[in-house]
């Protein structure tokens, strides 16, 4: 099933009977979630329906407070995350205007610049690391789930594939976060990349992310080669927390 409208027909049942329908969209690292939660968004807005899309990344803390918390190397991992902020704003948009606060790619940083005020839309898909389901606490902020999966060998090719396009932008960006890997040579910096996989990206990936495979209403299995390979539609009772 690779057509994101068939995809947006298994998610109907979750909609609630009023006011917005909250998605969430999880998975590793490079698996494509960006451009899986698009497609979705343009899946809905194909029947008239105001989406806005929006991402988890801009909840992560500075790179600052980081390194202050100790934390510079577990970047994306759950204690990165203002989870309070992330709650209150999902809670925020089903009734009011709410602020998201943005997230630069090229400067690895939070930034304020990025952030942006969404109104209560028809649909709201939020994309990221940083969402799960609840053992405990109060009923949850995300209507349905959607966990992506691929083999981790191609989640670690697509993953330096990544870094390295953006250590190319960087040849000519100072500004730039991956700037200061521009010393390295190619093999080096791809050798560098697969070190951040397999000591940072896939320890998370097993360790905080996987676990929400079973706790997804759709798991969406990908190929290689980024198509879609099939759908699994586990049952889950209650809403989805974050």
């Amino acid at each position: 099933m690779s057509d994101p409208a068939a995809i947006v027909a298994l998610l109907a049942p979750f909609r609630p009977a009023a006011g917005p329908f909250v998605v969430g969209v999880t998975g590793s690292v490079a698996v494509g979630k960006s451009t899986f939660a698009q497609a979705l968004k343009v899946a809905f807005e194909a029947s008239a329906q105001r989406v806005e899309l929006v991402c988890t990344d801009g909840f992560l803390r500075s790179n600052a407070r980081l390194e202050e918390l100790g934390l510079t190397v577990q970047k994306g991992f759950p204690a990165s995350y203002d989870h309070a902020a992330l709650r209150a704003a999902l809670e925020g948009v089903r009734h009011a205007p709410t602020r998201f606060p943005g997230y630069s790619h090229v400067t690895y940083d939070v930034d304020e610049a990025l952030a942006r005020e969404v109104a209560p839309p028809d649909v709201l898909v939020i994309e990221g690391l940083a969402l799960r389901h609840p053992l405990t606490g109060p009923p949850g902020l995300l209507d349905a789930l959607v966990y992506l999966e691929a083999d981790e060998a191609d989640l670690e090719r697509w993953f330096v594939a990544r870094f390295m396009g953006l250590w190319d932008l960087a040849e000519h960006d100072p500004t730039s976060f991956y700037a200061r890997f521009r010393s390295m040579s190619r093999p080096e910096a791809q050798a560098f990349g697969k070190m951040v996989w397999e000591r940072i990206n896939l320890p998370n990936l097993r360790d905080h992310i996987a676990p929400a495979r079973a706790l997804a209403d759709l798991v969406v299995r990908k190929a290689g080669d980024h198509a879609i390979a099939g759908v699994e539609t586990p049952y889950v009772t209650g809403q989805l927390d974050v």
